[in-house]
């Protein structure tokens, strides 16, 4: 059933939006963290303390402040709080190097920076590399002294005056993510302060149908666009709670929050599902709550979804999302999910599969390049005019992914425009064969790439990981994938490894093992 769903007014502040949701539910959690709990009557004023002491700073409106923080209820506030003054928050990646945020710092001219005390070291490294002038640093939990010009958080958001929100517009910018792409420097993505709104209306409560007595948990962290919206923009919009965790999400972490905090709804990626399910600590059904799972950051194989709906009795709502789109908007849904598939647009959403010249692929099963057209798009890449029209192209955004469409509408991923093979001249999805590998009981993860054979013709190429204690020859497992694959599609060469190159989502870097190759 579609719902009705209605546009942000012209003037519109999405900190303010979330306040005034929740004035009901002052006493109910809203934020669980690992030193505590925090209320939403104690979030809102938070928020516009948080708001207050940016202002005495001095930070204006539209001026950019860097967010370099673990997940925390101090996160939510940070980048609440900066949303609620007109100041926007450029939310970072934790796991990067000084040299990677000195580029964030300047491309972006943050006048402040807000981090974990934790990450303070590399910060400080990373403003003596940067060429420009923070004025200001506020830290989260000091873990030493802290410097003239440093300030406790807890402190000075307590000592600081509660603020107005700004009057903001929905199309302003609000906050930036950087995009980190496969190659190049990463793209500050803008995106607007309605753009939040959206996502959660159409995703959050139209697919997930997250309700007030939901408790989400999510893996992705919130510096990503997929975790914002899980544990933040979507729960925050209809009154749930929400953990947070700050360390990495392994199995035995994300296991100790499923057991001892019960959420509902949990959030993941393909990498991570399948790590737990390979775990000997994997929870019983009876340990946890849970009635909803989503997946999102590279297609989810259709085993690892089977396998945990029949160990959990829940599904796992697989879709695809991005940086310029915000979140989700190509889903199975509840009650419809069928694994292998990413599912129909979201409600709100169009796609479109077009062929290399821009003319819209309509046979059913044709391999396409995936445009969509939505209300949350991004605004555009900060100084970077090229790009930008490359991606955004009026109203439609050119995914950079490859999808084939069945004859009942649902779509499957084919890969990355940059990871896609033409074997025999045929396009092979890599996806596809790695979805083959990992059927293998011996195989724990695959990954799958070009690699051209002695007379320069393109044949695939497995990196495989087994699972402990097993082994395998190369011509098992050419076999193995002949059996349930076309016979252009097997792996001419295999390496078995130990590990795979991943993103801090868990999403495996096929263009650090094409670097490899040419070595």
């Amino acid at each position: 059933m579609n719902r009705t769903v209605h546009p942000p007014s012209a003037d519109f502040n999405f900190a303010q939006h979330l306040i005034a949701s929740n004035t009901g539910r002052a006493q109910k959690t809203a934020l669980i963290d690992d030193v505590g709990s925090v209320t939403y009557g104690e979030l809102s004023e938070k928020i516009r303390r948080f708001a207050g002491g940016l202002q005495a700073m001095g930070l204006k409106r539209e001026e950019r402040v860097l967010l370099l923080m673990h997940d925390s209820s101090d996160w939510v506030v940070a980048f609440l709080g900066s949303l609620y003054a007109g100041v926007v928050p450029v939310a970072v990646n934790t796991l990067l190097t000084a040299e990677d945020y000195a580029f964030m710092l300047g491309n972006s001219r943050a006048q402040a920076a807000l981090v974990s005390g934790a990450l303070l070291p590399t910060l400080q490294t990373a403003l003596d590399l940067a060429k420009t002038e923070v004025r200001h640093v506020v830290v989260s939990r000091p873990t030493a002294a802290l410097a003239k010009g440093q300030f406790d958080m807890a402190d000075w958001v307590q000592q600081s005056p509660p603020s107005l929100p700004a009057p903001t517009l929905a199309d302003e910018p609000a906050f930036w993510l950087y995009s980190s792409g496969s190659t190049g420097k990463p793209k500050g993505t803008v995106h607007s302060q309605g753009n939040l709104y959206w996502t959660a209306e159409l995703y959050g409560k139209g697919v997930l149908g997250l309700q007030e007595s939901d408790r989400v948990f999510s893996a992705a962290k919130l510096f990503f666009a997929y975790g914002l919206g899980n544990a933040l923009t979507f729960p925050l919009s209809v009154g749930a709670s929400v953990v947070l965790m700050a360390e990495r999400p392994t199995p035995q972490a994300t296991f100790k929050r499923l057991v001892e905090q019960q959420p509902t709804v949990f959030y993941g990626a393909p990498t991570g599902y399948g790590g737990m399910l390979a775990s000997p600590d994997l929870p019983a059904k009876k340990q946890v709550a849970l009635r909803l799972c989503s997946s999102a950051g590279e297609a989810l194989p259709r085993d690892i979804g089977e396998r945990w709906t029949q160990h959990f009795g829940c599904e796992i709502i697989d879709g695809i999302g991005s940086t310029e789109m915000l979140h989700v908007f190509l889903s199975n849904r509840p009650g419809d999910v069928r694994y292998g598939t990413t599912g129909k647009a979201v409600p709100g959403y169009q796609v479109e599969l077009r062929n290399e010249d821009g003319s819209v692929v309509n046979g059913a099963n044709e391999i396409g390049d995936l445009y969509i057209q939505g209300p949350s798009a991004a605004l555009m890449y900060w100084n970077n005019r090229e790009k930008s029209r490359d991606t955004f192209q009026g109203v439609w955004t050119k995914s950079g992914d490859k999808y084939t469409r069945d004859p009942d509408g649902y779509y499957t991923y084919a890969g990355r425009n940059d990871d896609m093979l033409k074997v025999s001249g045929i396009y092979v999805s890599p996806f596809e064969v790695e979805s083959t590998l990992v059927q293998h009981p011996a195989i724990l993860e695959a990954a799958v790439i070009g690699k051209e054979d002695s007379d320069g013709l393109t044949k695939t190429k497995a990196f495989i990981v087994l699972k402990p204690g097993q082994n395998l020859t190369p011509e098992e497992v050419k076999a193995f994938v002949k059996e349930k694959l076309a016979p252009y599609k097997y792996p001419r060469f295999i390496d078995f490894v130990t590990e795979l190159p991943k993103t801090a989502t868990g999403k495996i870097q096929r263009f650090r093992l094409r670097d490899l190759e040419k070595k």
